[in-house]
């Protein structure tokens, strides 16, 4: 099936208001979204990108200079009477303005603007010397302490500041913590055993990929003040990760690739060797690079259990997967060295349709290890008392994901799975209480996706938000949690599943709003829960509580009102982030904006107590002091859909239409994302519009987050139509304003957004004169599997799907100015991307572009400065295209 490209737009006359009206009129769209070109080439499978990746960062130097807007020529009109042409012009604005309006109420709403006052003109060098960088402190909350009690580095020390007290001891001179030969430790992060007696050190950090990372670990006894490493260290490290018991003194580490348990930090200790196939392609207790990047986000994979005695992990197996290697040319951060021979990265890439690594779920039994008679007696190794768990009903291994394991308490633990098209899936529950058969062998007690919970056709999210409730919580007065999981109105709300092994959710939270980022805490001692959710508005990110129902309230059907904890007043926009103690008695409130962003310490249910731990009063000074762009949220709707819009407009800026200013569109636009939002930034795009005079302009299209499933859904199997018909038809319409120049219509973005700026080019609807992309994905079959396949579903199931969703007519390149840029080392959207893209324009002729490689640069293009390069060369494009400033209209 097919249907016509967007169409093009050649010579529209932007002054007939009637034309723009129809041009913009919302149809409603087949419920089947079809394909805009041919069926085209399709091998084997295919690919796509990832979420949204840092803007910018530090860096310094040159202070560009800032060009003063120019004015396009104006053609000479002859004199004319003036009171005819006082008539003339009254009747042409009474027109304009009447279309304006229309246009207007009809497709947007104007939301809060804020603005901040300052004279100063604001350059690069602004932009990333840190004149508008955002101060925030993040707290290590310390269990083992009690509640309220956290860490922090201070004049040498590590220190515990206690809340309830209002004290701060010292728990460690950082000059004690020594290595084996007395030098000092260059060491990164700490973790307190549960005693209170050691600390856990990681030294020698080495990046390996995202979150993951190698170092040489050493535990130290505050008391004596020694310090031992776990195993003898090595150059370059080998322990991707360890960390202590719940309880006790045990450590679970990762080398190797092969899981250990030390039972105690004694330097005498031997380690228990719980696995011993560990190797470049299996790994235990550590994810691979795309679980640790599309599922878990961390670089563990192994949780102990609440008592210390059991240990679940996965098993990766990559035996299978095939490989991709990128080179090295520089591996130092010296720009002028010369490598006469480049080096290579080989690393395990799954790709759509190709084989993942195989997962299974294992459980070492610690406390059956160290006190069963025959298993002591016996000398039997670790994987005599390892289990390894199945389920009937469970996927094919080669088809599975696991994307959550959880201990709900001792005893019993909760795994999700889902299929690789993940429209399918499983919670299934263990009980290890049973005999060696059942301890093993799980149960579904729950099913996910269009035939269980979700209903619908979209896609189950790779989250981990099972929050385990103690006994004395739950009405049942058994075992129980929370998860947070789609309402029958497809907008993710807190449910609470009790017993533990219920198949029917009680919904504790509902409405049209969603649930942002899982549990943040629970009180046992006022059974609350503590969420943040996107309400009152999706933008807007606030706190709340709700109670757990008991026993005697269980009954009632309808789940109460949330009550807002953050401290703005509610009709006043305001977006945070909270961070809760493990009890829950305290938390850190991190206010993020409109305004200046600021943080403190909270105690639940005393509004007298004020813990300030950071205020931005610098950063103040500089918004004060600093030209400030105009931020205006609103909406618009397109087929329907209601996408919320973010415009930033240089300051004083002319919205009479006496001055035109080019617009710029700054599109992520990933499932399940949200650049949209009202929290506090200074970045490049304020620079083009304080300093180009540049509109820039964001919105959120079909398929991004926080606005419920309807909206998220429809992208499903076909990954980048309607988001891109979306960044179009909210190009017509800003297009149609007065104070636009239309000529001057641009878009950019980086990762999935340099995917959709490429995708709107490829649409040719002549509406866009320039693009930018930064590493973009060109084919959804050079991306990884398991991101790909969640949005695609398998490329044998949906060929016509994965050719649609690529990069594979290039002739509106032709139309358009285009700048591509990407890094070589990049990991995760692999170089080949761009590579396959150049291809295609040298086959058609495509000559009116720029390319620009960023040497050794992975995702985020940082090596050797690469970062502020990348913007510098984007300013100069925009420059060298579209001038900076207004243009004044010709009359």
């Amino acid at each position: 099936m097919r249907i016509p490209n967007y169409e093009r737009l050649e010579q529209e006359d932007f002054s007939d208001t009637a034309t723009i009206a129809a041009s913009i009129k919302s149809t409603r769209s087949v419920s089947k979204p079809k394909t805009y070109y041919g069926d085209g080439p399709f091998d084997a499978p295919s690919s796509d990108s990832e979420e949204e990746e840092a803007l910018l960062e530090n860096d310094a130097p040159n202070t560009p200079r800032l060009e003063r807007g120019f004015s396009e020529p104006i053609t000479p009109v002859p004199r004319r009477n003036s009171s005819l042409r006082f008539l003339v012009t009254t009747l042409a604005i009474l027109v304009t303005l009447s279309g304006i309006i229309g246009i207007i109420a009809a497709h947007t709403y104007v939301g809060t603007v804020y603005r901040l006052p300052g004279t100063r003109k604001i350059t690069m060098d602004h932009i990333f010397n840190g004149t508008f960088s955002v101060q925030r402190q993040s707290i290590s909350w310390v269990p083992e302490a009690g509640d309220g009690v956290f860490s922090i580095s201070e004049d040498g020390y590590i220190k515990l500041v206690d809340l309830k007290s209002n004290t701060t001891t010292s728990l460690v001179n950082t000059k004690d913590v020594r290595d084996e030969h007395g030098k000092p430790l260059a060491w990164s992060n700490w973790q307190l055993s549960p005693d209170m007696k050691f600390i856990l050190i990681k030294a020698d950090y080495k990046k390996q990929w995202r979150w993951s990372s190698f170092g040489n670990y050493y535990i130290h006894n505050i008391a004596d003040k020694t310090t031992h490493p776990i195993i003898p260290p090595s150059d370059p490290p080998s322990t991707a990760y360890a960390t202590w018991s719940p309880t006790g003194q045990s450590i679970a580490y990762v080398t190797d690739n092969d899981l250990y348990v030390l039972t105690s930090p004694s330097p005498s200790t031997s380690p228990i060797r719980v696995t011993h196939s560990g190797n470049a392609s299996l790994f235990h207790g550590v994810p691979d690079w795309v679980y640790e990047e599309e599922v878990f986000g961390t670089d563990y994979a192994l949780w102990w259990s609440p008592d210390s005695q059991k240990v679940a992990f996965l098993r990766f197996d990559e035996t299978d997967v095939d490989e991709y290697s990128f080179p090295v040319y520089n591996p130092t951060e010296d720009n002028d060295a010369v490598i006469p021979y480049t080096s290579e990265v080989t690393m395990k890439y799954p790709k759509p349709g190709y084989n993942n690594p195989l997962v299974s779920v294992h459980v070492f039994d610690l406390g059956k290890f160290l006190t069963d008679e025959d298993v002591i007696n016996a000398g039997f190794p670790a994987e005599n008392v390892t289990m390894t768990l199945d389920w009937d009903g469970r996927h094919p291994v080669e088809n599975s994901i696991i994307l959550e394991v959880a201990w709900v308490d001792d005893e019993q633990l909760l795994i999700k799975e889902v299929n690789r098209n993940a429209d399918n899936g499983n919670v299934i529950f263990f009980d290890f209480k049973g005999t060696a058969d059942s301890r093993s062998n799980g149960r579904v007690v729950r099913k996910l996706g269009k035939e269980g919970e979700h209903g619908d056709l979209g896609w189950i999210d790779n989250e981990q938000n099972i929050f385990p409730l103690p006994s004395s919580l739950t009405p049942s007065g058994s075992t129980a949690y929370l998860d947070v999981t789609p309402s029958s109105d497809g907008y993710n709300h807190i449910a609470l599943f009790s017993p533990a092994d219920s198949s029917t959710p009680r919904f504790l939270t509902s409405g049209d709003w969603e649930v942002s980022s899982g549990i943040k805490g629970v009180n046992v001692e006022t059974g609350h829960v503590y969420f943040e959710a996107a309400y009152p508005t999706s933008v807007e990110r606030r706190l709340y509580s709700v109670p757990i129902p008991t026993i005697t309230t269980m009954s009632s059907l309808s789940p109460v009102e949330p009550t807002l904890l953050t401290e703005t007043e509610e009709d006043e926009p305001g977006y945070f982030s909270t961070d809760f103690s493990p009890k829950a008695g305290f938390y850190l409130s991190s206010y993020q904006g409109p305004n200046t962003p600021w943080q403190r310490l909270v105690m639940v249910n005393n509004s007298d107590f004020d813990y300030v731990l950071t205020t931005n009063d610098e950063l103040s000074n500089a918004t004060s002091e600093y030209e400030a762009a105009t931020v205006i949220h609103s909406t618009i709707e397109v087929d329907g859909y209601e996408l919320n819009v973010k415009e930033i407009r240089p300051p004083r800026m002319d919205d009479s239409g006496r001055m035109k200013y080019a617009v710029l569109f700054r599109v992520y636009g990933g499932p399940f994302s949200q650049t949209v939002d009202t929290r506090f930034i200074r970045d490049f795009h304020d620079y083009l519009a304080c300093g180009m005079q540049y509109i820039v302009v964001t919105v959120d299209g079909r398929g991004t987050g926080y606005k419920g499933r309807k909206l998220r859904n429809v992208v499903k199997g076909n990954l980048g139509y309607w988001e891109t018909k979306d960044q179009i038809e909210a190009a017509r319409i800003w297009a149609s304003k007065p104070y636009v120049d239309p000529k001057r219509i641009g878009i950019w973005g980086w990762s999935y957004g340099g995917f959709m700026s490429s995708k709107v080019v490829e649409a040719d609807a002549g509406i866009h004169s320039l693009a930018v992309a930064v590493a973009p994905v060109t084919s959804w079959r050079l991306y990884d599997s398991i991101y790909t396949e969640r949005y695609l579903n398998l490329p044998s199931l949906n060929p016509g799907g994965y050719v649609n969703a690529s990069i594979s007519n290039v002739t509106g390149f032709h139309h358009v100015d285009y700048l591509l840029m990407h890094g070589s080392a990049d990991d995760n959207v692999h170089f080949a991307n761009s590579a396959h893209l150049l291809d295609m324009f040298t086959k058609e002729r495509v000559r009116n572009f720029k390319f620009r490689m960023f040497t050794d640069s992975d995702h985020a293009i940082y090596k050797r400065g690469a970062n502020r390069e990348v913007y510098e060369y984007m300013k100069a494009f925009l420059e060298e295209k579209w001038g900076s400033g207004g243009r004044k209209r010709g009359w």
